[in-house]
C-alpha cells in the first residue's frame, strides 16, 4: 500500500492512498498526521510505503511524535537518481522542480538548506519561493502526479527491477539519517575534553593557540631560524628556502623527505592543529548536546551515493576523539564494518569466476597472494590500483598478473575507464549514473591540444572507479536497510536498538547490553542478505568486522 503524505508543518496534513499505477484514488483524510501514519503503521499485514516530498522534512516531526516508519518514498532523491539516469545529474530535484518539468514550465531551483548550530537544523531558506508550487497548486495531487510519473520512468528504464531498488534503499536511507539526527552518537563532553588536554594541553582563552601547539611553534622557530607562522605556507616556502631545502609545497608527503630538524615538530604541529580546528573544543560547544553528537546526514551526498554531512565532520571522526564516544550505562556499542568491500564488490559485478572464488574467503587478498608468488601486500596493492585506475609506473607489472589472472574483473574497469575517455556515462549496478563531463572537458578533448590527453585519461580513471564505488555504496544501504529493519523487530522494553552512526562500509548500533549479542548476528546476517538482494546467489561473500564494546575507541 502507497499513501502520500502531506503536512502542513504544524503537527497535521493529509493523507491519501494511492492506487498501483500511482495515482491519487480515494479521498484525501486530514487531521493529525502523527495519529495517522501511526495508526496504519500499525494497523494490518499490508506494509505502508510513505510517499512524501523530502524525507528530512516529513520524517523528524514524526520522530517527535514517537512515530517510527517502516518505508517511504523519497520523491526528490528519486527524481534525482532519474534525472543522473538520463545524463541529466545536478538538475534541481524537488518536488516543485518535478512538477514543473512534469507540466513543461519553468523549472525553481530546489530550497537550500543548513545545518545550524550544534546540528540544529534552521528553517529552509527559499530565494523566490524556490523549489515550491505556484500558488493554489494541490500540494498533495501534485505530489501523487510526479510519483506516478516517476513509476512510469523507472518502468521504462532497460533494467527497472534493480533500479526500483535503489529508489527503495535510497530513501530507506533517509529514514535511517533522520532517525540517527535524532538518536545522535552517545558522546562524553568530559572525555573528550580530557583526550584534548592530554594532546594539546589546558585549553585556552578564545583564539590562543594551546600549549602543545605554542611550544611546537617555538621548536619549528628555532629550527629555521626565524620566527614562523606552522598555517602560513608562503612563510614556511621562505624558510626551509633560506635553510636550503626548495621544497615544492608544505604537504605533510612532500616535508618527510626533507632533512631538516624543522620537519619533526612541524609534522607534529599540523597533525594537532587540525584535531584542534575540527575537533577541538569550539567543535564540542558546537555539535554535542546532552550527551549526543547529531550529524547532519545528506543522503547520497556525493556523485557515487555516499553520503555527505553538513557541518560536524561525522565521516571524519580521528581516532584521537573516538574515546568520547561512550555507550550509556546498560548499553554497548556494535560496530559492524565490512572488510575488502570493493573488491569484493567487483568480483560480483564482473562476474570473474576466480576472483569470485577468492571473495569467498575470510581474506581475499590472502586468496590472491598465489597469482604474485605468495606475495599478499603486492596482491591488494595490484588490485587497488586497478581499480583506481593506477595503470603505470610500479602497478603496470602488478596490472598485468592480475589481467591474466582475472582477466573479466580488469575487462570490466577496462571498459568502464574507456567509456569515460569518449564522454560517456557509466552506472552501478543498480543504476546510479555517474555524472555527464563538463562543457570545459569536453572542449579540451575536442580540441586534441597537449591536455586533452590527460583530461581523458583522468576520467577515465573516475569511471574506472564509479561503477564499484557506487555499487558498494548500494551494498551498504541494503544492509543498511536489513539492519534497520532487524532492530524494530527487537524487544525494546527497556530502551529502543537503533542505528547511531554511518561511515561509508561500517555501522555502530547502540543497544540494550541484553541485545548485544543478538545485534552482533542480525549484523551478520544483514551483510549475508545484502550481497542476496544485490547479486543472487554467488560465491562471493561480505564478511563483517563486528565488535561489542563500551567505547568506541575499542572497536
Amino acid at each position: 500500500m502507497r499513501i502520500a503524505v502531506d503536512p502542513d508543518g504544524e503537527g497535521g496534513g493529509r493523507l491519501a492512498e494511492l492506487d498501483p499505477s500511482g495515482v491519487r484514488g480515494a479521498a484525501a483524510e486530514t487531521g493529525d498526521l502523527a495519529v495517522g501514519v501511526a495508526e496504519r503503521e500499525a494497523g494490518g499485514a499490508e506494509a505502508v510505503r510513505w510517499v512524501w516530498a523530502d524525507t528530512s522534512e516529513a520524517y523528524p516531526p514524526l520522530l517527535g511524535r514517537g512515530v517510527q516508519v517502516g518505508r517511504c518514498h523519497d520523491v526528490g532523491l528519486v527524481e534525482a537518481l532519474l534525472l543522473a539516469h538520463a545524463g541529466r545529474f545536478g538538475e534541481p530535484h524537488a518536488l516543485g522542480a518535478a512538477w514543473a518539468r512534469l507540466h513543461g514550465r519553468e523549472v525553481p531551483p530546489d530550497p537550500v538548506r543548513r545545518a545550524g548550530r550544534g546540528g540544529e537544523e534552521q528553517p529552509a531558506l527559499f530565494a523566490a519561493e524556490s523549489g515550491t508550487l505556484p500558488p493554489g497548486t494541490d500540494r498533495l495531487a501534485a505530489l501523487a502526479e510526479v510519483h506516478a510519473d516517476q513509476w512510469r520512468r523507472i518502468g521504462g528504464l532497460p533494467d527497472p527491477g534493480r533500479f526500483a531498488l535503489l529508489c527503495a534503499v535510497e530513501s530507506a536511507g533517509a529514514l535511517a539519517a533522520a532517525e540517527m539526527r535524532r538518536t545522535g552518537i552517545p558522546w562524553s563532553a568530559a572525555v573528550h575534553d580530557r583526550l584534548l588536554t592530554a594532546q594539546l594541553g589546558a585549553r585556552p582563552p578564545a583564539g590562543a593557540r594551546p600549549a602543545v601547539l605554542a611550544g611546537l611553534v617555538e621548536e619549528v622557530s628555532a629550527a629555521l631560524g626565524r620566527e614562523v607562522n606552522p598555517d602560513s605556507p608562503a612563510q614556511l616556502l621562505k624558510a626551509f628556502a633560506a635553510a636550503g631545502h626548495d621544497v615544492s609545497s608544505t604537504r605533510s608527503e612532500v616535508l618527510r623527505a626533507v632533512d631538516h630538524p624543522a620537519v619533526r615538530p612541524l609534522l607534529r604541529y599540523k597533525e594537532l592543529a587540525r584535531l584542534h580546528s575540527a575537533h577541538g573544543w569550539a567543535w564540542l560547544d558546537a555539535w554535542v548536546r546532552s550527551g549526543r553528537f547529531r550529524p547532519d546526514y545528506v543522503v547520497g551526498g556525493v556523485v557515487s551515493g555516499r553520503w555527505a554531512t553538513r557541518g560536524g565532520g561525522a565521516l571524519q571522526i580521528p581516532k584521537a576523539v573516538r574515546g568520547a564516544i561512550v555507550a550509556d550505562p546498560g548499553w554497548r556499542l556494535v560496530s559492524a564494518d565490512a572488510g575488502q568491500l570493493e573488491p569484493r564488490i567487483l568480483a560480483a559485478v564482473s562476474r570473474d569466476a576466480a576472483l569470485a572464488r577468492a571473495a569467498g574467503a575470510d581474506d581475499l587478498y590472502a586468496r590472491l597472494a598465489g597469482a604474485f608468488g605468495g606475495d599478499r601486500q603486492r596482491a591488494k596493492i595490484g588490485l587497488l590500483a586497478a581499480m583506481y585506475g593506477q595503470t603505470g609506473g610500479d602497478a603496470a607489472p602488478l596490472l598485468a598478473v592480475l589481467r591474466r589472472a582475472y582477466p573479466r574483473a580488469i575487462g570490466f574497469l577496462d571498459r568502464a575507464a574507456e567509456e569515460g575517455e569518449r564522454g560517456g556515462l557509466v552506472r552501478s549496478w543498480l543504476g546510479r549514473t555517474c555524472p555527464p563531463p563538463s562543457p570545459g572537458w569536453r572542449n579540451t578533448v575536442a580540441e586534441g591540444g597537449p591536455d586533452a590527453g590527460g583530461a581523458a585519461r583522468g576520467r577515465g580513471r573516475f569511471t574506472r572507479n564509479f561503477t564499484v564505488q557506487a555499487t558498494a555504496a548500494e551494498w551498504a544501504l541494503v544492509l543498511m536497510a536489513a539492519v534497520r529493519r532487524g532492530l524494530a523487530g527487537m524487544d525494546g522494553s527497556d530502551g529502543r536498538p537503533e542505528i547511531v552512526f554511518f561511515q561509508h562500509d561500517e555501522l555502530v548500533m547502540h543497544v540494550p547490553a541484553r541485545l548485544a549479542g543478538e545485534t552482533a548476528d542480525l549484523a551478520r546476517r544483514a551483510a549475508d542478505e545484502a550481497g542476496r538482494v544485490m547479486f543472487g546467489e554467488s560465491p562471493v561473500r561480505f564478511p563483517l568486522d563486528v565488535s561489542v564494546v563500551d567505547c568506541y575507541a575499542d572497536a
